[in-house]
């Protein structure tokens, strides 16, 4: 052996003998030390199986049972809640800051307790520990909402959040349409307003205002005069320990919260969501993620959606019932970057218009033709080890393109889930490859307590929402207007199961569009399976009309494939029957139009440059070329855009909280812009 190791190397010289043996020794470490896959647990290429009647279950699940909880002391939020407590050995729970400061945390017993001081307050008013009672909370998110929540389900009470953005009419009509006596809210500036349709006669039912912020003595006395009684949460808590109530708590089948969901017309619908429908939400999730995610006490998420939705109720109901901690945002988006990279959290949840903006902004900070390639190979790199099933964030990649991608979300995220809207496969390809950690897409409304399918672990391929959760069935059900026939795998999502809610609020006519007489809810949406066994969301049933010729039109799925046109950051596209064809508002992405400008030699101000009739030209043209790609018949185009500076928003009424556009709101605010683009076509 010595000979051959004299005769293979000895010519050589010392440095190069030295080279060669450390290439060795780190090639041999490599192979001993290198990642390995994580193999998912089922076939990817049979997600679903068919059951009676026509509907899909998932793979996983082994009986036609269907899941209502995860752990047997966690069948309703009070239990969640209560062995979160009890796993953490009364462990951090709720986290706040001011600018610039660290988080500070109240404990899960320093929660518990103050809940049962404020619902021993409401009780000690006159309210009853029944789910009759509802209970509405107005506020920003912050520990006092989820203080003020757990109150109500500790003695079988009813939360009914009002949103901060639903507008004044809307407010008015949900706390006439559910007869809430009491609403706790965060600011005196929303106090004033429910005084003030009080004081209007619009809301005569209101008796009582808790107040979270400190407010002055002109409020209370102006309260007073209307028979109101106003009280800050501190002084409520006080009272409810001195007239201290054992808990009452809920039972499963309970009321647990009323979501009203805002709708793009009409007044807003109360779904009626019970403890168990929260309960094996939960269950379905953690079923599905369980072998490659098991949330700890250590693992901490940040809030800062919306309470009032189901998709942030969820995903905090899944964090205390594992004993882990919320930490809040300061209530200003534009600070949520300073917050994440503060607390540092273990599990974030988000929605597409926040994930498009960090893809944009990553691809735009790679300015130059070198950038670009290592970004590229960088992410071609990365996305081939996610298909191997190699999840990391140390490769020397992540050290040396991706690591400040990570740090701006806090650097620590083990697992990313996305849902409230469709997200686009080069987004989604971006983030399983740039995160490190694992990224999820879920599919579901409101009516479903949040979520009804889930991408499966293992499985990092996109253009799809994953496969049924435990906790329900899907079905496609025919829509032969639309020329969708579930022989085809293609019709109407429609789901079944513990998560699926009880109806709207004193609406039996709206329940049973929704609900059919087999406990199908109907979404709305259209779905196509996939060979694979997966759901695809293809079209939406409510959003369609006839052009003058009589072809039927979805708006929302030509939105969602021009969305891929990088210098669009928002579209609206509009016809109807005595139209031939369509035209569009364009909202232009900030970041890219200048770019896309500078290309066609035009140069200017973001206004000059919607004003400018070759970018105009240049984005319809964009615009056909991509609809083309994805297979848009010709009378599914836009004929003639009209470029738009402001972005489509809650604040000016264009869309819905859950960001949504209300297309008949938009229909009127361009009417004057819609006509014009109409006249010039003739």
């Amino acid at each position: 052996m010595l000979f051959i190791f004299n005769f293979l190397f000895s010519p050589l010289p010392t440095p190069a003998l030295i080279c060669i043996l450390t290439f060795g020794a780190a090639i041999f470490l490599w192979l001993i030390n290198r990642p390995q896959p994580v193999l998912p647990l089922i076939d990817l290429n049979n997600q679903s199986v068919g059951i009676e009647g026509g509907a899909r279950k998932g793979v996983s699940q082994k009986n036609d049972d269907l899941i209502r909880y995860y752990f047997s002391d966690a069948k309703t939020m009070y239990e969640i809640f209560q062995r979160g407590l009890a796993v953490s050995d009364n462990g951090p729970c709720l986290g706040y800051r001011r600018p610039n400061q660290p988080y500070r945390w109240l404990s899960y017993k320093q929660v518990s307790d103050r809940a049962e001081y404020l619902g021993s307050c409401l009780l000690h008013k006159g309210y009853q520990p029944s789910p009759d009672h509802f209970v509405g909370i107005f506020a920003q998110n912050r520990p006092e909402w989820i203080i003020s929540e757990l109150a109500c389900y500790t003695y079988s009470m009813v939360a009914v959040p009002l949103y901060d953005t639903l507008g004044a009419e809307a407010i008015i009509y949900i706390i006439n349409k559910a007869d809430i006596a009491t609403v706790i809210c965060d600011t005196p500036q929303k106090a004033s307003i429910l005084i003030e349709n009080v004081e209007k006669g619009r809301t005569p039912g209101l008796k009582m205002v808790i107040l979270m912020d400190s407010f002055d003595d002109d409020l209370k006395q102006r309260a007073e005069k209307t028979g109101v009684e106003i009280l800050s949460l501190f002084d409520a808590e006080n009272l409810g320990k001195e007239n201290f109530r054992k808990p009452v708590p809920p039972n499963p089948e309970d009321l647990s919260i009323i979501c009203f969901t805002s709708g793009t017309t009409g007044d807003p619908k109360g779904a009626m969501l019970t403890h168990e429908n929260i309960a094996s939400n939960v269950a379905g999730f953690l079923k599905c993620v369980e072998h490659t995610f098991v949330p700890t006490p250590d693992d901490v998420t940040i809030s800062y959606l919306p309470l009032a939705h189901m998709f942030e109720r969820v995903v905090q109901a899944v964090i205390y019932c594992s004993g882990a901690k919320v930490g809040f945002f300061q209530g200003d988006i534009r600070l949520l970057p300073d917050d994440m990279k503060t607390l540092k959290p273990t599990v974030f949840p988000a929605v597409p218009r926040l994930l498009n903006r960090v893809y944009d902004k990553v691809q735009n900070e790679a300015k130059t033709p070198l950038k670009k390639f290592l970004l590229n190979f960088a992410l071609t790199w990365k996305f081939k080890e996610v298909q191997r099933g190699v999840i990391r964030n140390d490769s020397c990649w992540d050290k040396l393109i991706f690591r400040k991608i990570q740090a701006n979300l806090g650097g620590k995220v083990r697992i990313l889930v996305t849902g409230a809207a469709p997200i686009s496969t080069p987004v989604l390809r971006f983030l399983r490859a740039a995160m490190g950690c694992q990224v999820y897409e879920a599919y579901g409304q409101t009516e479903c307590t949040g979520g009804c399918t889930c991408t499966s672990p293992g499985d990092w391929t996109s253009g799809h929402v994953g496969a049924p959760m435990a906790c329900n069935y899907v079905k496609l059900e025919d829509v032969a207007d639309m020329n969708y026939f579930s022989v085809n795998n293609e019709g109407e999502i429609c789901v079944k199961g513990t998560n699926v809610f009880k109806g709207y609020l004193k609406d039996p006519e709206k329940t049973k569009e929704a609900l059919d007489s087999d406990g199908w809810l109907h979404t709305g949406d259209i779905g196509r399976w996939l060979p694979n066994g997966t759901l695809k969301i293809i079209d939406r049933k409510k959003n369609i009309f006839k052009l003058a010729q009589g072809e039927y039109i979805a708006p929302e799925k030509i939105e969602n494939i021009y969305l891929g046109s990088r210098p669009v950051l928002q579209i609206f596209v509009h016809g109807d029957s005595l139209r031939s064809s369509l035209v569009a508002v364009v909202v232009p992405d900030p970041d890219v139009l200048p770019s896309f400008a500078a290309k066609l030699g035009v140069k200017g101000s973001l206004e000059e440059l919607c004003q400018n009739q070759v970018i105009k030209a240049a984005i319809l043209q964009d615009l056909q070329k991509i609809g083309t790609e994805s297979g848009l018949k010709s009378f599914e185009q836009v004929k003639d855009i009209f470029l738009h500076l402001e972005p489509f928003s809650i604040e000016n009424g264009l869309l819905t909280p859950t960001l949504k556009a209300k297309r008949a709101e938009l229909s009127k605010y361009f009417r004057t812009q819609i006509d014009t683009l109409y006249r010039t076509l003739q």
